[in-house]
């Protein structure tokens, strides 16, 4: 996550200087604004990102901290997997939402905040509930609450560089001095100065299309770490597939979440993508659910998800093309992997498991 962070940062700064120096350097006009002022401009602003975004995300989701020993059975469960995992244990808090799903954030492992929705508490069993518990506490040993907190400050700069450069070229500006320049020249200098500027804004709006799909490729990725280290961390992959599966189907049926899109990517599962996973699956409920018992189960899911895949590839008519395009695309913007590969990822390292080849050293052998 460092290093992911690191080079984003860098790339940033690249295309950063190229409208504010570069362009500027090269038509010989100047640099509009000193580089200290750019690199305090970004320092602060990275600043401020870090230290608010654990009070954005308390306002946003109207957390109640649990007092000490009002849930034994869900403490003595966190400092187990906290103590195995040799991070502090993080503060627990509960969400009034009956939608299954948790989060964790903080700035530090030391102050990190662990929450639980109701809805996960009550319909996830002690085993499902352990394995979400070990997956959020590989994001805490991963260090990704930090990393991914401070990166969101990125496309707010990007934007604000982006409308800066469009005021400068629609702003009104001095005429010039000269005696001997005429008015045509004048007005023919200032629209190609202004067109000339709109070009140069171009780039912070490439990078930000940039920066968003390095962004959620990464919150992809952190996501199949933190499963893999839960299935390390508790020796039991199949309760995070079983809570997963849990997790995805209730939030395809549960209501349009309230928070925004920013805290959404904190969470171990994304309600808006759920409901794009399970349209058809929930239409077609009665077909998969194979044990009758109204809930469907990882295998049922794994069936249920190889049957739809199928009936989308084939006859190969231009609309399953254009189908899976579409997904792919939406796949590409998405902050979390598909259910189907998460649990796929976790029955492989189940398997290796079984064998007696599964190590340490071999927790993301398979990411």
């Amino acid at each position: 996550m460092t290093t992911a962070a690191m080079l984003l940062f860098l790339v940033f700064c690249f295309f950063l200087a190229i409208p504010l120096y570069i362009v500027p350097f090269l038509l010989g006009i100047g640099f509009p604004i000193h580089p200290l002022y750019v690199v305090a401009f970004i320092l602060i602003l990275f600043l401020i990102q870090f230290l608010t975004g654990p009070w954005i995300v308390k306002r946003s989701t109207k957390l109640r901290y649990l007092q000490p020993a009002e849930n034994p059975w869900l403490e003595n469960i966190v400092k187990k997997l906290s103590d195995r995992s040799d991070i502090p244990m993080p503060r627990l808090a509960i969400v009034t939402d009956d939608a299954p799903n948790a989060f964790v954030f903080g700035r530090t492992k030391k102050g990190a905040t662990l929450v639980f929705n109701e809805g996960l508490l009550t319909n996830l069993s002690g085993e499902e509930i352990e394995g979400v518990i070990g997956h959020e506490l590989g994001h805490l040993k991963h260090n990704d609450c930090a990393v991914m907190t401070t990166l969101a400050a990125i496309p707010i700069l990007i934007y604000a560089i982006f409308m800066m450069l469009v005021n400068a070229a629609f702003s009104p500006s001095s005429s010039s001095s000269s005696k001997d320049s005429s008015i045509i020249g004048n007005i023919i200098g200032q629209i190609i100065g202004r067109i000339l500027i709109l070009i140069a804004a171009l780039f912070p709006l490439l990078f930000y299309a940039l920066c968003l799909l390095s962004l959620r490729s990464l919150s992809r990725l952190r996501e199949h770490y933190a499963d893999a280290y839960s299935a390390y961390l508790t020796q039991s992959p199949r309760n995070l597939q079983s809570a997963l599966t849990k997790i995805t189907y209730g939030l395809s049926l549960s209501p349009q979440p309230k928070s925004d899109f920013g805290i959404r990517t904190f969470y171990i599962g994304d309600p808006a993508a759920a409901k794009k996973e399970f349209e058809g699956i929930t239409e077609r409920k009665e077909k998969y659910d194979l044990d009758r018992d109204g809930v469907l189960d990882e295998r049922e899911l794994e069936l249920a998800m190889d049957e739809e895949e199928k009936q989308l590839e084939g006859g190969g008519r231009a609309f399953n093309y254009l189908q899976r395009g579409w997904r792919k695309i939406n796949l590409s913007f998405s902050t979390h992997p598909r259910t189907y590969e998460r649990i796929l990822l976790l029955k492989e390292i189940e398997n290796e498991m079984a064998s007696g080849d599964y190590t340490d050293k071999r927790v993301y052998k398979h990411i």
